[in-house]
């Protein structure tokens, strides 16, 4: 198998949208989402496109990587080869060789699957465990329950409701109405929801972005938050429930999310949206 490393244009961003759509299934760990590629179009597609990089075969992506720093690396490869040798070998030496332009040298962390070949050649080669996560997945083939929140999904008349939302929960001016605007152009959006949540006094307190993968695939949460100013009154677990249940409207068959296991609060919040915890994660990290 000869396989060819590419740095996608904008043009060909929606064939790796596509890539990872199909890869998507309720018997995969929780890994790269399409979403995770539509949450980053609001930097713009050339940005993004920049930080993309794949590996084909035959002319079929086969995996895919998403550079969300510098240094960070998030990776997922297609269902059949992730246990694949000659995939796991190629992928080592491209992560390790600076010169083609995947991870710079020294310090540098990847996120993979669990049961992913390549984990286990990493770590034989020097790389180590580094930050743990847990994923949390609910089912979504029955009726999903009342948030106790009134929810709107954002459009551009309420983007600055969305944004600034976000702004506060994250402690991050970044996400401006201009990158919302930018974010709902791209197309990976049409399959994808933007919440915001509401308390009794008419009050914006939490937010969250929904993404779905297409009919009977699991969706993503990314991301969720609630409003500083309105913490501890059990609005994260709230609008958890209002994404599950707005994937579900979208077809999704289970609904997925990720987050640092440090994150004690919000573990215990999606657990209380009905999130069920799957075996913790760790991401690899190569000494600097």
């Amino acid at each position: 198998m000869t396989i060819v490393l590419n740095e996608p244009g904008v043009d060909e961003l929606t064939g790796v949208v596509d890539a990872l759509r199909a890869w998507q299934d309720d018997h995969t760990p929780l890994q790269l989402h399409p979403g995770d590629l539509g949450w980053a179009w609001a930097l713009g597609a050339e940005r993004l496109a920049a930080a993309v990089r794949t590996w084909s075969a035959d002319g079929r992506i086969i995996a895919v990587g998403y550079l969300d720093d510098p240094d960070l690396l998030r990776l997922t490869t297609a269902p059949e080869l992730r246990r694949d040798g000659d995939l796991a070998r190629r992928l080592l030496a491209d992560l390790d060789d600076p010169e083609r332009g995947v991870l710079p040298a020294g310090k540098a962390c990847l996120e993979i699957p669990d049961g992913a070949l390549l984990r286990e050649v990493l770590l034989e080669a020097g790389w180590a465990p580094d930050e743990p996560w847990t994923p949390l997945r609910r089912d979504l083939a029955d009726p999903v329950g009342d948030s106790g929140l009134r929810i709107e999904v954002a459009g551009p008349e309420t983007a600055g409701v969305r944004t600034a939302v976000h702004r506060s929960a994250f402690g991050s001016p970044a996400f401006t109405e201009e990158r919302w605007h930018a974010l709902a152009a791209g197309p990976v959006y049409a399959d994808a929801r933007c919440l915001i949540g509401y308390d009794d006094r008419g009050e914006a307190v939490a937010a969250a972005t929904v993404w779905s993968a297409g009919p009977g695939r699991p969706g993503l949460l990314e991301p969720v938050g609630v409003h500083a100013d309105h913490r501890g009154r059990g609005h994260g677990t709230a609008i958890s429930v209002a994404a599950a249940a707005a994937l579900r409207e979208l077809g999704a068959s289970s609904a997925l999310v990720g987050t640092p296991t440090s994150n004690a609060a919000a573990v215990a919040a999606y657990r209380a949206a009905g999130f069920a915890p799957s075996p913790e994660r760790l991401d690899l990290g190569r000494a600097a």
